[in-house]
């Protein structure tokens, strides 16, 4: 069992960043892919970014490449999402979640077997 906690959602101008962290409960953390969605109202949650439990292999969805970067730190249990260059169309909850996905998989949310609570990330114009 692993219990997900997003923090350091907020509000942010445009061109502006935000590092978001998410805290991992568990002693097999370390073992599962964590990805990074979000979902805007009325629209489907959507693919941010994931990183693997093994390489630290990183995937990123094209709207956010170059401007987001994902990391991981298993000592402390705890997975990052660091946000740069934040356009308005970036405002949505953010979720992280655990799992196994396979390669192809990483941007599937039903892939995923544990998920956070959410945090919200608002840009302005």
């Amino acid at each position: 069992q692993v219990q997900l906690v997003e923090s350091g959602g907020g509000l942010v101008q445009a061109g502006g960043s935000l590092r978001l962290s998410c805290a991992g409960s568990g002693r097999t953390f370390s073992r599962y892919a964590m990805g990074w969605f979000r979902q805007a109202p009325g629209q489907e949650r959507e693919f941010v970014a994931a990183i693997s439990w093994s390489t630290g292999s990183t995937y990123y969805a094209d709207s956010v490449k170059g401007r987001f970067t994902i990391s991981r730190d298993n000592a402390k249990n705890t997975v990052y999402l660091q946000m740069n260059s934040l356009k308005p169309e970036d405002t949505a909850v953010y979720y992280c979640a655990a799992g196994n996905p396979m390669y192809s998989d990483y941007g599937r949310p039903n892939k995923y077997i544990y998920w956070g609570q959410g945090t919200q990330v608002t840009v302005s114009s």
